[in-house]
């Protein structure tokens, strides 16, 4: 395996209750937005869930809202 980004460069991952922490949710809320589509961006490794924590902020920074009656598919 080649060492072609550096350590600063590489993303983080978190396990899916890792990622549930980060986000302040339950890991099998996770586990039904994947089966719905309507989570954070994941990865298979294998047999193996991973979230990269920049998927996450950049999940999150999406679902930001100024007002309850945003409509965020308009």
């Amino acid at each position: 395996m080649t060492d072609d980004q550096p350590d600063s460069k590489r993303p983080t991952f978190l396990n899916p209750k890792q990622a549930a922490d980060y986000l302040g949710l339950k890991p099998n809320t996770l586990a039904k937005m994947r089966v719905y589509g309507n989570g954070p961006k994941y990865r298979k490794h294998g047999f193996r869930v991973l979230y990269a924590l920049q998927d996450l902020i950049d999940w999150s920074e999406q679902s930001s809202r100024r007002s309850t009656s945003e409509n965020p598919d308009a």
